[in-house]
């Protein structure tokens, strides 16, 4: 019994193992810890986009609730989120007051986002996501792991930031998944 509850476990760790598209690597032009971040952003958003790039225009703008977010604004919320601590760390400044209207409604979700974030087809936001990826990918390759444990307050260092976007995009990728269990059938 035990054997056959184990087997499909071990089925998939050969096949990962064999294939080794499960394994952390530091990305090329980065230093090795900001290079290893680097490949967990880069994989979480991979997935993120996987799970929401065919969903259509109802199934984005879904709410299962009056109190839920759509898919499309936790997205959204994905890519202000990050744009806030691009700037914060990677330009240290705190956003303008343009960047602040841009993005302010993304930052926080509730009432303000589940208004504003309906009819833009998931290509919207990943497209957004895309073009500010790449501006901290850019900024990332010009710092290097001395950088990354510095502190840019006290008990804050940049690595703690980075992981923190990380994890947070890995709590919202949950979140998304509970909206896509719910969509109507």
């Amino acid at each position: 019994m035990l054997i056959r509850k184990a087997l499909p476990v071990l089925v998939f760790l050969s096949a990962s193992i064999a294939t080794a598209q499960y394994e952390m690597k530091v990305a090329q032009g980065y230093t090795p810890k900001i290079g290893l971040m680097v490949s967990m952003l880069e994989d979480l958003k991979a997935r993120i986009t996987a799970e929401v790039k065919d969903l259509n225009q109802s199934e984005i703008d879904f709410e299962f609730d009056e109190k839920a977010n759509s898919i499309g604004a936790l997205v959204m919320h994905l890519v202000a989120t990050e744009a806030y601590y691009q700037v914060e760390t990677l330009e240290n400044r705190k956003w303008t007051d343009e960047e602040a209207e841009s993005w302010g409604i993304g930052s926080n979700l509730g009432e303000d986002s589940r208004r504003e974030f309906k009819e833009k087809p998931i290509q919207y936001y990943l497209n957004l996501w895309d073009d500010l990826r790449l501006k901290t990918l850019e900024g990332l390759k010009n710092k290097d792991d001395d950088w990354f444990a510095s502190e840019i307050d006290k008990g804050i260092n940049h690595h703690w930031v980075w992981y923190h976007v990380m994890e947070h995009q890995a709590n919202h990728m949950g979140q998304i998944a509970l909206v896509k269990n719910r969509l109507p059938d």
